[in-house]
């Protein structure tokens, strides 16, 4: 028996436990200095508000609440906000809801981190992302995303590996198609087969210059890493851009 879900891809394969257990090694350490460097370089004010887009279980949104931020985390999975919100206190709010249309209020800053974007079937829900982030910053706030850099990930694309997590072999393709970095995911659990895929816009630095423009958003900064050093088209591994 295979198991391959019809709805899109992502809030089928988000809702598994298995998404989880795939990339439960994921360095964390690493995200977390990513969000000290980067709410230092904007200089979001002490008791600042942030609004985290496709925030998963909300593990980030928790540790920028630590920093003394008010952060709501929003991700369009209903199994992620139910786990996150048994996080929830005064200041650090979990809801599902779809970032390509606006989320009530607005905020000291929006992150949209560790390539959550580039999911849509619909490309106009690209635009309408950055066009309600756009309408969520305050006067003073700033926008952040956090994409992979297309041109570094194809150069090193790995076609086929696969990889042993909690006794479950995951057999990992990967391609590119249609303008689509696409992950095939295969694996066998409890007598059943399961098959996922993963398709992210390759979006470039030029594809979010368009968006930005078409949006009527101003990029103020790129930078290809997490300590925010210089990007470099071809040896960066992130594209990280700031906005607003």
């Amino acid at each position: 028996m295979t198991y391959s879900p019809k709805k899109q891809w992502y809030t089928s394969w988000f809702d598994t436990p298995y998404y989880h257990i795939l990339y439960k090694d994921r360095d964390y350490a690493e995200a977390q200095i990513f969000m000290d460097n980067l709410t230092n370089y904007l200089n979001i004010p002490e008791d600042g508000s942030i609004l985290d887009l496709a925030c998963g279980r909300g593990r980030h949104a928790i540790y920028l609440n630590k920093l003394g931020y008010r952060v709501t985390g929003i991700d369009l999975s209903e199994q992620n906000i139910a786990h996150a919100k048994q996080y929830e206190k005064k200041d650090l709010t979990f809801e599902v809801h779809d970032m390509s249309t606006p989320f009530p209020g607005v905020f000291d800053a929006v992150f949209n981190l560790f390539t959550s974007f580039g999911y849509f079937e619909d490309d106009s829900a690209n635009l309408k992302t950055i066009k309600s982030i756009k309408q969520e910053l305050n006067p003073a706030g700033f926008g952040v995303i956090d994409f992979m850099n297309v041109p570094f990930v194809t150069d090193h694309l790995v076609p086929q590996n696969s990889k042993r997590v909690e006794g479950i072999d995951f057999n990992l393709k990967r391609h590119v198609e249609d303008g689509y970095i696409i992950k095939n995911i295969s694996f066998s659990h409890q007598g059943k087969d399961f098959e996922f895929a993963e398709r992210v816009k390759a979006f470039t630095l030029s594809d979010f210059e368009q968006l930005f423009q078409d949006a009527g958003v101003y990029l103020l900064d790129v930078f290809g890493d997490y300590h925010l050093g210089r990007y470099h088209p071809q040896n960066s591994q992130r594209l990280i851009m700031i906005f607003k």
